[in-house]
């Protein structure tokens, strides 16, 4: 026993794979093992910043400085320069040392090169970017590609009614360009809203108010399919502090969404109910639907870019990502149920006190309506 405490004194200093030094409180390394030096190169008589990082003055938010203030041990990632001129990234684990006295004259130093890992690290953050970047571009180029299909169509269909002389084919194709272009503006409209990353333009608004606006949107549509769309309002709903424009968005595509399934449904009676309350301190809209229901695969990729089960000629596969979006903008969750052939429930929950802060605008509308 008494020969390997001989060897821990002796020798494990210059054998651990760990840069160890000791600086003093003028900051000058004052002792150093074999890998600090085969690492750092030449140690002596020299200050830690110049060693480490090639500075001539101390670092700013020195950690040796606040190690020797307080005493408290540290653990840092710092970067630095090696010996041959290269950047380095190192975890260095700062230990005061006490004398008997309390005195703290030194702080000793052990630095462990981690530049493999972050090296992967970037490598890793970098791959992922560009599989983002391949996925958008993918996602676009297959949206386009529908696109560009739909007026194809139509100009065929009107180009061989004017052939034709055949009115009713000219109109029908015309219809269908009329169409396509629609979806045009709505992909170009959705994709920017989700890119552009706004910041909410927040006043003090009527959640009730935004659904009416809502179910009068889709009133028509949905008594044209036979589906029974209605609101289940709380009455007295308390004003929000609300990107009115976001909110109306979210809500339109999940109206939107559960009227689609019901259409696809084969259920002899079909409805869509656009609800809104309030529980402890949380306003929620909700939107509810007998329709088809979704899968577990489908569930699995509800919220992923350009994904649609509306099939090409409907879906752009940005609603719910950027409802989920705008619903975080404001400090709230987007939840959902659902059951394949039953249909499905989404939840928009935003925590009042998570709310966006109010522009100067908000603010004066909040003391009007609340006669401050």
């Amino acid at each position: 026993m008494e020969d390997l405490r001989e060897w821990i004194r002796q020798e494990l200093w210059d054998q651990v794979p760990v840069a160890i030094s000791v600086i003093d409180r003028s900051f000058h390394i004052i002792e150093a093992n074999r890998c600090f030096a085969n690492t750092y190169g030449e140690w002596r008589k020299r200050p830690c910043y110049e060693v480490y990082k090639g500075r001539t003055q101390r670092c700013n938010n020195c950690a040796a400085v606040e190690t020797f203030e307080d005493g408290q041990l540290r653990i840092r990632e710092e970067t630095g320069l090696i010996r041959e001129g290269l950047q380095t990234y190192y975890l260095v684990h700062m230990v005061p040392f006490f004398r008997p006295s309390g005195e703290l004259p030194y702080i000793i130093e052990m630095s462990t090169d981690i530049t493999a890992h972050k090296v992967l690290e970037k490598e890793k953050l970098e791959a992922e970017r560009l599989a983002a970047v391949g996925q958008t571009v993918a996602g676009l180029a297959h949206g386009i590609k529908n696109l560009l299909m739909g007026l194809e169509g139509g100009v065929y269909v009107f180009k061989s009614g004017l052939h034709q002389a055949d009115s009713e084919r000219m109109l029908k194709g015309w219809g269908m360009l009329d169409e396509n272009i629609a979806r045009i503006s709505t992909f170009v409209k959705e994709f920017l809203e989700f890119a552009k990353g706004r910041v909410p333009q927040v006043h003090l608004v009527s959640p009730n108010r935004i659904a009416q606006q809502v179910f009068g949107l889709f009133e028509h549509k949905a008594e044209l399919a036979g589906i029974t769309l209605r609101t289940n309002l709380q009455p007295d709903l308390p004003y929000a502090l609300m990107d009115e424009d976001g909110i109306h968005t979210c809500l339109v595509n999940l109206v939107s969404n559960a009227l689609d399934a019901c259409e696809i449904s084969d259920r002899p009676s079909r409805s869509v109910v656009l609800s809104t309350r309030e529980e402890g301190g949380t306003l929620v809209f909700e939107v509810t639907d007998d329709g088809t229901g979704m899968d577990y695969e489908v569930k699995k990729r509800v919220f992923t870019n350009f994904f649609t089960t509306k099939g090409s000629d409907r879906g752009t596969g940005l609603g719910l990502l950027t409802t989920k979006k705008i619903v975080q903008e404001h400090g709230g969750r987007v939840s959902y149920e659902s059951a394949e052939g039953e249909g499905s429930v989404f939840r928009l929950q935003f925590p009042r006190d998570r709310l966006p802060h109010p522009v100067e605008e908000a603010k004066s509308e909040m003391l009007c309506k609340t006669g401050g």
